[in-house]
């Protein structure tokens, strides 16, 4: 069986995690600026395997299934290594948990449709935004004190207008996560009042 592209960049998205991991271990400027380039690495792929998935007509249900798992170890990994690091401390705790409350509950809708054989929930342009804004938080988190050294203005610096994207990402995801379980729930609703 040939595999298409766009399931290669979501593998290949999987397998730079646990380089992106032990990175963030690194002493000093490596430290800052080899987990900040894999996550970008990683995230453009996601983006990638997206485009060339609808550009060629190459959507697979392996890509159904590995895409949105590849997508939450990174988000996952980076926002835990943030806490740990305390990158991410006191009240900020929230926003994470807040974005990795919401992946769950939405992976967990998403299953309970597509077991039901309904459609599976189109993707928002919200959504994708959220994505964009909660990506670009966690790799201006991720660029630490090299980070702040670059990116350094009045009161703001990289750590700043990271947690500032932070609680952004999580106020969208709060909004398109009710949307979705709405849809969700209405979608189960009308199924159960059908079969009735």
């Amino acid at each position: 069986m040939k595999i298409k592209i766009p399931n290669i960049l979501t593998i290949g998205r999987i397998i730079i995690v646990p380089f992106f991991v032990l990175s963030f271990f690194m002493p000093g400027i490596f430290g800052d600026l080899v987990p900040f380039f894999l996550f970008i690495l990683a995230s453009f792929t996601d983006y990638l395997d997206g485009l060339l998935a609808r550009l060629y007509k190459e959507e697979s249900k392996l890509g159904e299934l590995l895409d949105p798992i590849a997508d939450k170890i990174l988000v996952a990994s980076a926002l835990i290594l943030l806490v740990m690091n305390g990158i991410i401390k006191n009240y900020e705790v929230i926003a994470a948990i807040v974005i990795l409350t919401r992946e769950i509950l939405i992976s967990g809708l998403r299953e309970f449709l597509a077991k039901r054989q309904k459609a599976n929930l189109p993707v928002s342009s919200l959504s994708k935004f959220k994505t964009f804004i909660q990506m670009f938080s966690i790799a201006m988190l991720l660029t630490g004190e090299t980070g702040n050294k670059i990116i350094n203005f009045q009161d703001y610096n990289a750590q700043t207008i990271g947690i500032i994207l932070l609680w952004i990402a999580a106020f969208l995801t709060l909004y398109t996560g009710y949307d979705y379980l709405r849809k969700g729930i209405d979608t189960a609703i009308t199924d159960d009042e059908r079969n009735k």
